[in-house]
């Protein structure tokens, strides 16, 4: 297990604007990290610059306590997993897996035993024999997975590993990257785009914008307290509502602020309640299994709530909803950025709005 630390980060191209801007992390030991962002956002380029495969002119790159800026790739003992599986077509799951160990001079013997052992841990043995081309996507990817994990290097990188797949596969295949954590320990740096892989597969996550680190922490703070509202809506699906605070029901507080309230943290109901409500106009319904998501019209604007199917009115063209304002965050309506009122402060606000 190696950590990693990044400081201040910086890449542009000869001619081209600076793509990454100061990006300073501090990866421990045996974490799993997870790269979030828009495309474009310069996720990959940093993936890159960790691997060695870019230079880092500016900034410091220090991997278990070594300065790698100068490091060759094969001297960083990263292993790193591609999007498109990187996998010889004329080779056999068992040569793939073991091409990295004969590069490095391993013994014959030693390196199928190598190869064995870790298509076991992978459920690939009996595939040892097979080339890619007669392995499903899913198969191909825990081939890829093989020969990092064949190397037994202290860190993987791993850019979109499973953009390639359909949904099944890449929700399967989510369990076995944390399992696999679990069982190796390393440390893991993971790309991606979605953020359900995100939120299910990281210690930390990075949330990165045009070149920028926004928010670095564990998923369930970014969540509940996320930053500003670039990641308060990136993050969360169906997506966090925003509404100006004077459209809050019964907010009498300060103004120039904007209310960030999660789908789940808006409540249906049939008839006006006694407490301060919306009225809703239903726009669209969807089922999600045991609950609904429910898309809706308000003097507040467009809103998305969740709710239990058995709490929805049936066949209701409109109804109320109430906020649960302990759950909103605060964000400034100018910069975006988060305003953590004091505990009095907030006491006030929603004492004031009839809670």
């Amino acid at each position: 297990m190696s950590s990693i630390t990044l400081r201040d980060i910086r890449k542009s191209y000869p001619g081209g604007p600076e793509i990454l801007h100061g990006v300073s992390m501090d990866i421990r030991s045996g974490e799993f990290i997870v790269i979030v962002g828009p495309s474009g956002c310069g996720k990959s380029t940093l993936l890159r610059l960790i691997a060695g495969l870019e230079r880092c002119e500016r900034g410091d790159i220090e991997i278990g306590g070594r300065r790698a800026n100068d490091l060759a790739p094969q001297d960083r003992d990263i292993a790193m997993i591609f999007q498109n599986y990187a996998l010889y077509p004329h080779m056999t799951v068992r040569e793939n897996i073991a091409f990295g160990l004969e590069l490095r001079g391993m013994p014959k013997a030693e390196r199928n035993a190598r190869a064995e052992s870790v298509a076991k841990t992978l459920q690939l043995k009996t595939y040892l024999d097979r080339k890619p081309g007669a392995l499903s996507g899913g198969q191909r990817q825990r081939v890829a997975m093989g020969r990092a994990m064949a190397r037994n290097s202290s860190t993987f990188l791993m850019d979109e590993p499973l953009s390639n797949l359909d949904n099944a596969l890449r929700v399967a295949m989510r369990t076995e990257i944390k399992e696999l954590h679990r069982q190796l320990g390393a440390t893991i740096v993971y790309v991606t785009h979605d953020q359900t892989e995100a939120l299910s597969l990281a210690d930390r996550i990075a949330v990165m914008k045009d070149g920028d680190l926004l928010q670095f922490d564990t998923p369930e703070a970014i969540y509940d307290r996320p930053q500003n509202r670039f990641v308060a809506s990136f993050l969360g699906v169906p997506a966090m509502n925003f509404l100006p605070v004077e459209h809050l029901p019964g907010w009498r507080g300060r103004q120039g602020l904007t209310a960030g309230l999660r789908p789940e943290a808006m409540s249906v109901r049939a008839e006006k309640p006694l407490e301060p409500a919306l009225a809703a106009r239903l726009l669209l319904s969807e089922m999600t299994g045991s609950d609904v998501t429910l898309h809706c019209d308000s003097p507040a604007g467009r809103l998305t709530l969740t709710s239990p199917r058995k709490d929805v009115p049936r066949n209701a063209g409109s109804f109320w909803v109430t906020c649960d304002l302990d759950r909103a965050v605060f964000f400034d309506s100018q910069s975006g950025n988060r305003v953590d009122l004091a505990p009095e402060d907030r006491r006030m606000e929603m004492a004031t709005s009839g809670h």
